[in-house]
């Protein structure tokens, strides 16, 4: 493929490596009204966007997640950390995920986790999440190059015209075949799971 490609695809991977989610400490101690909730996951989140117009975050959406029980109630119209938590979760699942099974996923770490008084909480879950997420990053990085290379060198038979063409669409689809199979494992999953015991028959 042409270096313009092999230089995006850098930039990309790099600004990959150098991806700094939300910390723990980057939350405020205090509890936030909506407003500030949708504004401190703009800031935090912005650069995630595709697209500048793009909503990270919006009270109908906080609304609805709290309606279908993926986001535990306010306490007095005020957000705390987990709250917070339990957002950033939901940002990352809704991307590939319907909020039915992102319900089953997060229901019982809430019902359990959320606002405990025990030593194991939300915010420990989110730590040690993150810290793995951190280590997958370098694994991923190696995972995208080596089907770059494995992409550059398909579709040597085909017309000079049109192999650069070909070889991109073979690398979207290298890359798109490895999302499918980890969302049919995750759905999966997801399916053995113990079904909410407010959704078993009596």
């Amino acid at each position: 493929m042409q270096q313009e490609y092999t230089k995006l695809l850098s930039e990309i991977l790099n600004g990959m490596g150098n991806t700094d989610h939300i910390q723990l400490g980057d939350i405020p101690d205090i509890d936030l009204y909506m407003d500030q909730v949708t504004h401190f996951m703009e800031e935090h989140l912005k650069n995630s966007k595709r697209y500048e117009n793009d909503k990270i975050l919006t009270k109908t959406m906080i609304n609805n997640y709290t309606k279908n029980k993926l986001l535990p109630p306010s306490e007095k119209k005020r957000y705390t950390r987990e709250h917070m938590l339990v957002l950033i979760f939901i940002y990352y699942f809704k991307s590939f995920l319907p909020l039915s099974d992102i319900q089953a996923i997060l229901k019982p770490v809430t019902e359990h986790f959320f606002n405990t008084e025990g030593d194991f909480n939300i915010e420990n879950i989110y730590k040690e999440i993150y810290a793995l997420g951190k280590d997958q990053i370098s694994e991923t990085i190696r995972d995208i190059m080596a089907n770059y290379h494995t992409a550059s060198n398909s579709f040597k038979e085909c017309p000079e015209e049109n192999r650069e063409f070909m070889q991109i669409f073979s690398f979207i689809c290298l890359l798109s075949f490895d999302i499918y199979l980890k969302k049919e494992v995750i759905e999966k999953m997801i399916d053995a799971l113990p079904r909410p015991s407010a959704d078993k028959k009596s």
